[in-house]
């Protein structure tokens, strides 16, 4: 058996089911292309038939990696399989992701389809999928809760249909390690196959137990394990792949496990997806969180300091934690400035640099130094800005002590038409908010607002994120500048924005 893990990474498909997020067109395809610099052997790039955007995005992605293999994912459906083999077909490249739910309340309850009928559709949608691609990769849904013979069942019929890749899912966290891997085991001394089969572990951490629950599967034989950076995803998430990798690293003595993972891309990789999703890490979050190399006792600092291995099992340099970072100051040239971007990781045209080189002048001359954080939020705010189709072009307020405040907000499409409305609140950022619901003409309701300092300091800038209901849908918004009410207004607007971009009252057009 092998002793390679592959690494499936679902960040772009199920971790983007997490409530709240919505990555943009942009902000997937760069997720994608650092995920493929992180080394991960599969992305799943999305669902191609749930939504033309989804079908565009995996179509993008797909021509743009080069080593990193594309998979989308499919319903048993004739139609389904067809949308990946669109979407993918310029892939270097290329896997399908095909799933059927097996468990009796699933069958019962959402299919409304007898066991033989379940047997009958994998039969004729993996061998119809293995018609068109070389890798096919079947999901029982809802495995664990699957009776054991009809899920061996449901199995062996996949294999024969010619699936090469059987994922395992507990799709509501609900096994737990030693239970897990037995199944594995059980699957694969009883299924019978002419052709390599890799299993592979899928776990929702509902119970806590998701990166516990796959590296069970590796000891019991699985030899690809699926999940997302920052363990993101619908409801508790999913298996944090930051951990399954520096777990099988760290504790290499017991797994004889290798991945193909550059691990001083883990922190970068953790980061994107954090901005990107607007859900920030976890201070004490393993491997990523801004704890996990911080040492408050006296104790342990004295260790610390005389030898790091009596309390670091890993250094924070191995995943890419750089603890010594120059900052740039107002008198930094375009060079330097240049030269910071490339050391990130940024990759942007003379022309793109001009234009953050001016963010920076305007950051610099607020701040003594301006450091990697202030950078990167930078980059990310200008991303936001470029890519939005309303931006924030004045915001006026009038503070009144003991009473209720006034702003006038107004805003700007790529079109070059601009609105403007003006309302009271009982604060100032009530008063902001409530002028660009007069705006958009929709009074949603926010159900979360945060402010994060980006970096230490009274001339830290703000970043805010904001979760805004519109009936029943969630929108994210992201506004970061050095002055917390403008970022408080970009990060709504944002939000108004992603709802919709065709609302707004012709009759406050200016």
């Amino acid at each position: 058996m092998s002793d390679h893990i592959q690494i499936f990474d679902t960040t772009l498909r199920d971790g983007e089911q997490t409530p709240g997020v919505n990555f943009s067109f942009d902000e997937r395809l760069k997720i994608a292309k650092q995920l493929e610099k992180w080394g991960v052997d599969v992305i799943e790039a999305g669902f191609p038939a749930s939504s033309e955007g989804s079908f565009k995005s995996v179509e993008s992605i797909a021509k743009a990696l080069t080593t990193t293999a594309v998979c989308g994912l499919a319903r048993c459906k004739k139609s389904d399989i067809d949308a990946v083999h669109e979407s993918t077909k310029e892939a270097q490249h290329r896997q399908i992701h095909i799933f059927l739910a097996t468990s009796p309340i699933h069958l019962e309850y959402k299919l409304k389809m007898t066991e033989d009928e379940v047997i009958a559709s994998i039969t004729e949608n993996v061998t119809y999928a293995k018609t068109i691609f070389e890798k096919v990769q079947f999901s029982p849904e809802d495995a664990t809760r699957t009776p054991l013979p009809f899920l061996i069942k449901a199995v062996q019929t996949a294999v024969d249909a010619g699936a090469d890749i059987i994922n395992i899912p507990d799709t509501v966290g609900y096994s737990y390690p030693s239970e897990y891997g037995q199944l594995f085991k059980t699957l694969i001394e009883t299924v019978k196959s002419d052709h390599e089969v890799i299993y592979s572990s899928h776990c929702h951490d509902d119970l806590g137990l998701a990166v516990a629950n796959g590296l069970a599967a590796f000891e019991n034989g699985a030899r690809r394990v699926e999940g997302a950076i920052n363990g993101i995803g619908e409801r508790a998430g999913n298996t944090a792949l930051e951990e399954i990798a520096l777990a099988l690293h760290v504790r290499q003595d017991h797994y004889n496990l290798s991945t193909n993972i550059n691990l001083s891309e883990t922190k970068n990789t953790s980061d994107m997806v954090s901005r990107y999703s607007g859900l920030r890490v976890p201070r004490n979050k393993a491997i990523v969180g801004k704890n996990a190399f911080s040492h408050e006792s006296g104790i342990h600092q004295d260790g610390i300091l005389k030898n790091p291995e009596t309390y670091e099992i890993m250094t924070p340099q191995l995943v890419g934690v750089v603890k010594n970072s120059l900052p740039l100051g107002k008198l930094s040239g375009r060079h330097a400035f240049s030269e910071k971007l490339v050391e990130l990781g940024y990759d942007l045209s003379p022309d793109e640099q001009v234009e953050v080189f001016k963010q920076f002048k305007s950051v610099a001359d607020k701040k003594k130094q301006v450091t990697d954080r202030d950078i990167h939020a930078i980059l990310q705010g200008t991303e936001h800005e470029e890519n939005a189709y309303y931006k924030v072009k004045a915001l006026q307020l009038q503070f009144v002590s003991n009473g209720l405040q006034s702003s006038v907000v107004v805003i700007e499409d790529k079109e070059g038409n601009t609105y403007q409305d003006s309302s009271i609140g009982s604060g100032s950022i009530t008063s902001i908010y409530n002028a660009i619901d007069r705006i958009f003409d929709y009074s949603p309701e926010l159900q979360q607002y945060r402010i994060e300092s980006i970096t230490e300091g009274t001339d830290a800038q703000a970043e805010v994120h904001v979760q805004v209901q519109f009936e029943d849908e969630i929108f994210t918004g992201i506004g970061i500048d050095y002055d917390i009410l403008y970022a408080s207004c970009k990060a709504y607007v944002e939000a108004h924005a992603k709802h919709s971009e065709n609302t707004v009252k012709e009759g406050v057009k200016s």
